[in-house]
């Protein structure tokens, strides 16, 4: 199992905590990544969005790619894996400049392509927001012309989406990037089979992460691909005792309407296509991470990660809060029961 973690470039992952205590700054990015190395964490997960998801729209978020760029220079064994959403970014463009940061990093670079939901953020940077199955139609050509200016000489492409005349990319990756995506709609699934080197989902139980497995394991084998790697985010709360993991939980559960991320909640909703609802206590955290069920104490999440090992999970992209100090915790009593 490898540990990773999302950067917290919104300022942290509660809709009903204003204050979390990990501003959205360079300063505490490159603190807790140059920390997290030292701790044992394998990876970190920049999350993009221009606007801030959790605290609401009017609040500061770090751009992705360039607090990756700086993350960069400043750590040497952690991967960073960096959200990009083809809508926001012309491929071979995208692929020069990923090409020059996975140089800048000595090979550490992974890409998590998301294909948007986001429809007011869209409107408010002046882009345009199409159709559920037309973002991933896009993002499919997208991909073939990231992968093919990374890999070929020189690259030609003619899609519905780009076009590219005798495109020449040097230098190269140092190898190319790790390909994660995720996405519960039929449009996602067979994209991410075909085109992606591992499947990342949101939070959910063991029994429901192990047959979402075995369904992108059978359509890999159809395919006749490399097997894929699984990761899967959560939100993880470590306690001396269950009863104050239970009121950690209460206490950050709470998001009333009208609150900064309200808004939030029912956009995801609408330009999504999931496989369950998602209620309101689950959107209280980020990507339904409380599902997950990694609540209580280090040994009761310690066993809870073995079931997640045992369903096919070989990467989990944990949130907490304050992430630092959590991290700390999680580091010195979970992860060596799992190692």
């Amino acid at each position: 199992m490898r540990f990773g973690y999302w950067l917290p470039v919104f300022g942290g992952w509660l809709r009903n905590v204003p204050d979390e205590g990990m501003a959205a700054t360079w300063d505490y990015a490159r603190r807790l990544a140059v920390r997290s190395e030292e701790l044992g964490w394998d990876l970190t997960l920049v999350a993009e969005l221009f606007l801030n998801d959790i605290k609401g729209p009017a609040a500061p978020a770090l751009d992705a790619w360039t607090t990756a760029a700086a993350l960069a220079a400043v750590t040497t064994r952690l991967e960073l894996m960096v959200a990009v959403r083809p809508t926001f970014h012309s491929p071979a463009i995208f692929a020069k400049q990923a090409a020059n940061l996975d140089r800048i990093s000595n090979g550490r670079l992974a890409l998590n392509v998301v294909s948007s939901w986001w429809s007011d953020e869209a409107r408010r940077y002046g882009v345009r927001f199409e159709r559920h199955d037309d973002r991933y139609a896009r993002t499919d050509e997208w991909l073939r012309v990231v992968t093919g200016a990374w890999q070929e000489p020189e690259f030609t492409f003619h899609g519905e989406h780009y076009h590219v005349e005798e495109c020449v990319l040097e230098p190269k990756p140092v190898r190319r990037p790790v390909i994660y995506a995720g996405g519960e709609s039929e449009a996602a699934k067979s994209l991410i089979a075909r085109a992606c080197d591992a499947y990342v989902m949101h939070g959910d139980p063991p029994e429901r992460i192990a047959p979402k497995i075995a369904d992108m394991r059978r359509r890999r084998d159809a395919l006749e691909l490399s097997p894929m790697h699984f990761g899967m985010a959560a939100y993880v709360i470590v306690r001396p005792t269950e009863a104050e993991a239970e009121r950690e939980r209460a206490r950050i559960t709470d998001v009333s309407e009208g609150s900064p991320g309200y808004a939030n909640y029912r956009d995801f909703l609408q330009n999504t296509q999931l496989e369950q609802q998602v209620s309101r206590e689950d959107y209280s955290v980020s990507n339904r991470g409380l599902r997950a069920g990694l609540v209580g104490t280090p040994e009761q999440v310690a066993d809870q990660i073995h079931r997640f090992a045992a369903a096919g999970v070989d990467l989990l992209l944990l949130q907490c809060s304050p992430q630092l100090e959590e991290m700390e915790r999680i580091a010195a009593e979970v992860m060596p029961l799992v190692r």
